[in-house]
């Protein structure tokens, strides 16, 4: 059976979906599937807004790369929503705690598109094993996957966006997503902010 897809006669010209969770919690190929299921999508990968600076980047876990890490987001809200204005069901995964989910809040209130949070949230084990087992560019270092991961814990509010993809495949993620979205189980208020905006990865 085909997973669900969302209902194209919204007066909506798009919308936004942001994937989240730590590292190694499998944003990037769940957020591949979802693309290939909506239609018309728009995958943009975060971690490659951080790529395109090729003089002064720092690494985004670091103390000294709140303001690059400020910048970075806004730019890739600033893609997502144009995209999702011109039609386009966009998925956007990174590593988007609720400390900047403000930046996507504010722009889906003022362009009235809407905004789901996903946040996929594995076990520390899984995610330690999924996350250093990766090879190329991609963060591997334990501790800061650690720190990550406790991060994305006890998130208050934001609990009802989280999704434990313990035991799930990506297959069984995308669709249980799509599930979600299709029923507006993700969807934020964009009014009705919660966080500050402000940065715990660099505070812990």
């Amino acid at each position: 059976m085909n997973p669900p897809t969302l209902d194209q006669t919204s007066p909506h010209p798009g919308q936004v979906i942001v994937l989240t969770g730590p590292p190694g919690a499998g944003k990037s190929t769940v957020a591949k599937l979802l693309a290939d299921h909506l239609t018309p999508s728009v995958h943009l990968h975060s971690d490659d807004f951080w790529r395109y600076i090729k003089q002064g980047w720092i690494a985004p876990y670091l103390p000294e790369a709140h303001e690059q890490n400020q910048v970075v987001l806004q730019v890739l809200v600033s893609a997502a929503f144009g995209y999702a204005e011109g039609g386009y069901q966009v998925i956007c995964d990174g590593i988007v705690g609720p400390w900047f989910i403000d930046l996507f809040r504010a722009t889906a209130q003022e362009r009235a598109v809407p905004l789901s949070y996903i946040i996929l949230r594995p076990n520390q084990q899984t995610t330690l094993e999924r996350a250093t087992s990766r090879a190329n560019d991609a963060l591997t270092d334990p501790e800061p996957i650690r720190s990550l991961h406790g991060q994305f814990s006890n998130l208050g509010a934001y609990e009802d966006h989280v999704l434990d993809s313990t035991n799930l495949t990506a297959e069984a993620t995308a669709d249980s997503i799509l599930q979600g979205v299709a029923r507006g189980a993700y969807l934020l208020n964009p009014s009705d902010s919660i966080t500050d905006a402000s940065d715990p990865i660099h505070n812990s």
